[in-house]
């Protein structure tokens, strides 16, 4: 879990080293709303929110999913202080329930 001030300083250093197809998953403590970066080329992201709001945007560069950012953290984790920062292999890992405690009622 990193701190809310430090994050865009994080996925800045971290988007560059992405490899493509793979995802930054952002995620508030309880799991319940998330941000999800993929890179789907050289210079060239997909950005997907869930939560308060439902919005895909294609093709950004580097510069303009730092600027988006900034403005998703905002609507979508408002009260958060410690957001969780996952790096996972595709986006459809990221569209799994991370509750920690497997099958049940959150899991499959």
């Amino acid at each position: 879990m990193l701190d809310k001030t430090t994050l865009i300083a994080t996925v800045c250093e971290r988007l560059p080293r992405l490899e493509a197809g793979h995802c930054l998953d952002l995620r508030t403590y309880k799991r319940n709303r998330s941000v999800a970066i993929v890179r789907t080329g050289p210079d060239s992201y997909d950005v997907f929110e869930a939560g308060f709001h439902e919005e895909t945007w294609t093709g950004l560069t580097a510069d303009a999913v730092l600027r988006l950012l900034k403005t998703l953290l905002k609507r979508e984790f408002p009260r958060s202080h410690k957001v969780r920062l996952y790096t996972l292999p595709s986006r459809e890992a990221a569209n799994v329930n991370r509750m920690g405690h497997g099958a049940g009622r959150f899991g499959e």
